[in-house]
């Protein structure tokens, strides 16, 4: 029975499940490049060319928040899509504002020429359609009841 004033969640279908796993699998993955970036994980940097090490060295900080924002905060929506909490829309918009921060910061700055092969550029189209779509089912799901 559902008392005065609350409404009762709607049922997460198995999509719902899948979705929300690969998600966080996905978002996991940001966030593992992220602190092996950071913290210099010998095995990790060295697939990095040393131009792009000294272009990372030398970024500001405001790029690094950024950073943290976009990684992070989408694998805080991810965790909020498990957990089916309506928050999840907000991690996700967080980590869109991240997203947007990291590419403005990366336009204006001098970065090398490895950085913007068809593949990396590719990859950050995938990263783009991923959040946009992340953000756009969380939105969907809240509106259908399924996040609470």
């Amino acid at each position: 029975m559902v008392q005065a004033g609350m409404q009762a969640a709607a049922k997460a279908s198995w999509w719902f499940w899948i979705i929300a796993v690969l998600s966080l699998l996905w978002n996991a993955m940001g966030c593992a490049d992220f602190t092996m970036t950071v913290t210099r994980e010998p095995a990790y940097i060295a697939q990095f060319p040393p131009e792009v090490i000294d272009w990372l060295d030398a970024a500001p900080t405001v790029s690094l928040v950024v950073w943290a924002m976009g990684v992070w905060g989408a694998l805080a929506g991810s965790l909020l899509l498990l957990l089916r909490s309506r928050w999840a829309v907000t991690a996700f918009a967080v980590s869109l504002a991240g997203l947007a921060g990291t590419l403005l910061w990366q336009l204006a700055s001098d970065m090398p020429a490895s950085m913007t092969t068809p593949a990396n550029v590719a990859f950050s189209v995938a990263i783009w359609i991923v959040a946009l779509a992340l953000l756009w089912y969380a939105i969907r799901m809240r509106g259908r009841g399924v996040l609470r």
